[in-house]
């Protein structure tokens, strides 16, 4: 399960909850975190808890604006049925005599033919184990784009990932296809995320090229942030329960201290000081923010009380 904040052509900030995959939805989880970021101070326009003129607001709720997109694709043929499994494709990139390495999906996988009726078989709701995923056709052009954190990047889509699955074997919409049709169908102009999933972006973009026609909507701006990292430089995990918002406000910490922390993590104080998020918008400045990750103590609650 995650949750994405992003702006809207209107202006507002829209609370988005991505919960595509049921067996990792945790009853509860959001609308804990719902309350956390208002402890903390932050506040949206739309979500799940306020309404909007783009509701639903759970991914989950969506599923038929993904089956129309999907049939959008189809009917431009980019689209195709595939029924190899991950291990499949291990096997193809490993096999002797093959230099793919992890590489993407290769082109001559692709059908030449497609029968009758494909899509509607493997693309309905209803059908049971329709033993295929659905793939979008990528073309070759590099994708350019300005990133607001990292400046000009340059993706080759059908070199480093290859036609990528939008509807999984098991039925489950894509992560890919979800984050884009509701991009586009909620007006978002500015994505800020971490910049693990700066590689999703290229992949996205000619998702967005494909359906903007249709959908409506344009491309958004991206920033993609500097991680936050435990003490032994890895991503914050579950593992790290001491250093989430829930642990660090169960143990009494302020939540103003926490907000000064974290805005001098990001560059945005030079020193360490309590203060509420609005009190950062007016020197706030994309030039201003670190580019470099940042490591939180295994004693952060003991830090933040000192401050």
């Amino acid at each position: 399960m995650a949750w994405l904040s992003a702006r809207s052509q209107g202006g507002s900030f829209i609370w988005r909850l991505e919960d595509l995959d049921p067996p990792r939805v945790v009853p509860g989880v959001a609308d804990a975190a719902l309350d956390d970021l208002r402890w903390l101070g932050l506040d949206w326009d739309e979500g799940p808890d306020v309404g909007g003129p783009h509701a639903p607001y759970a991914q989950s709720e969506r599923s038929q604006y993904y089956e129309d997109a999907l049939k959008r694709l189809y009917e431009r043929e980019l689209l195709f049925p595939c029924k190899l499994s991950r291990k499949d494709l291990r096997q193809l990139a490993t096999a002797p005599h093959s230099d793919r390495g992890s590489a993407p999906y290769p082109k001559e996988l692709r059908p030449d033919d497609l029968p009758d009726g494909w899509f509607e078989h493997f693309a309905d709701p209803a059908a049971k184990n329709p033993d295929a995923a659905i793939r979008f056709r990528v073309h070759d052009e590099p994708m350019r784009f300005h990133d607001l954190m990292i400046g000009d990047q340059v993706q080759q889509v059908g070199r480093d990932v290859g036609d990528f699955v939008l509807k999984r074997r098991d039925g489950l919409f894509a992560y890919q296809l979800a984050v884009v049709v509701d991009d586009l169908m909620m007006g978002i102009d500015e994505v800020v995320r971490g910049v693990e999933l700066l590689g999703s972006t290229g992949r996205q973009m000619q998702l967005i090229a494909a359906l903007s026609p249709v959908l409506g909507g344009e491309l958004p701006t991206y920033g993609h942030l500097s991680l936050v990292l435990n003490s032994a430089g890895d991503k914050i995990s579950k593992r790290d329960a001491g250093l989430t918002l829930r642990s660090l406000r169960k143990d009494g910490i302020d939540p103003q201290s926490l907000v000064g922390y974290l805005a001098r993590s990001i560059g945005l104080l030079e020193h360490v000081e309590p203060c509420r998020p609005e009190d950062l918008l007016g020197g706030f400045a994309w030039d201003r923010l670190s580019r470099k990750d940042w490591v939180l103590p295994p004693e952060l609650g003991s830090v933040l009380r000192g401050i």
